[in-house]
């Protein structure tokens, strides 16, 4: 039955198109080696790591051969794989598909489980914020404990009971800066749209040390700002898109013919791009694109450079947090 099912939680930023394209998901610790030759206790996984990267704190050996433990010896064939994206800050949900085995042939991340995605690029903001805190962890692999009805729910596009568990004030770093970053898109899209937010995205390159000139109102083809770095060429052609739905290619393709020869394409979203977009850009030399998570991460770098009155609307606060590192057994 679904609710007998295991939920684990998995991060992985540098490969994950690759993991998604593929279906597997991996971890790294190449130097260990085959994991399969390692007795199935976590304290023969505790001496293997010890003895090749020695000298860690013992909550340090306990976090990485724990996930690594988990991993091959708890997660089982059927078991559910939750796997935020920090890229387009959607969840993506597969099934393992395969016991643990080792690519040697892999440089970086060789300890691999096969992986059927069966939904992709759903939208986190279905989730609790109690939710997202979960499978917001600092770990690359970890047992997901609450809020599994929420999972259920979308999976099976049925209304599962709500959770009664209450937050876990373990909340780690990654979590906050997902949910800063869910707040600021959500309040950016409410307060400016269209018009108001090329102003938003003029202010953030000149802020980063750009000269900007917004086109005027109707009638600029596709030339929403024209950017400089200084007072010589090339210059740089911004598309800017407020609307909630992702760029399709066509739209990046309208970009493209509005370029003069020597000029540079930049196309700026707070949603994201659907697959045939990334494919045609990944082809453009010209054009670069900033989706959504990558515009907040802009924004947050020069935040307190920006104009008063948008420091006023989108109200942010620097704050020091713990580095929690309890990795805690069932």
């Amino acid at each position: 039955m679904m609710d007998n099912k295991v939920f684990w939680g998995f991060h992985n930023d540098k490969e994950e198109f690759r993991m998604l394209e593929e279906g597997y998901i991996a971890l790294g610790w190449k130097e260990i080696g085959d994991l399969s030759s390692i007795d199935n206790t976590r304290e023969s996984y505790y001496d293997r790591y010890n003895s090749v990267y020695p000298g860690n704190k013992k909550m340090s050996v306990s976090n990485s051969a724990g996930q690594l433990f988990r991993f091959v010896n708890e997660a089982n064939i059927g078991d559910y794989v939750i796997f935020p994206s920090k890229f387009d800050r959607k969840v993506n949900i597969g099934i393992i598909k395969s016991d643990y085995y080792y690519d040697s042939s892999e440089r970086e991340y060789p300890q691999k489980r096969k992986v059927e995605w069966i939904l992709t690029e759903v939208d986190r903001n279905k989730y609790s914020q109690a939710a997202k805190y979960e499978f917001g962890s600092f770990l690359s692999f970890f047992k997901i404990k609450k809020y599994t009805d929420e999972h259920l729910s979308i999976i099976t596009g049925k209304k599962v009971m709500e959770s009664t568990e209450q937050e876990d004030e373990s909340i780690s770093i990654e979590a906050i800066e997902d949910s800063t970053k869910d707040y600021i898109i959500k309040e950016i899209s409410k307060n400016y749209k269209g018009y108001d937010f090329e102003n938003v995205v003029s202010s953030l390159l000149n802020a980063m040390g750009y000269r900007t000139k917004n086109s005027p109102k109707g009638g600029d083809h596709g030339k929403d700002i024209i950017v400089y770095r200084d007072e010589l060429p090339p210059r740089i052609v911004v598309q800017v898109k407020s609307n909630d739905g992702d760029i399709t290619e066509e739209t990046v393709q309208s970009l493209k013919g509005a370029l003069n020869d020597g000029d540079y394409g930049l196309f700026v979203t707070l949603s994201d791009f659907k697959k045939n977009a990334k494919e045609y850009l990944e082809r453009q030399s010209r054009i670069k694109s900033i989706n959504g998570s990558e515009f907040v991460d802009l924004l947050l770098k020069y935040y307190d450079d920006m104009p008063e009155d948008f420091r006023d609307t989108i109200r942010l606060k620097k704050v020091y947090m713990p580095v929690l590192t309890d990795d805690k057994e069932d």
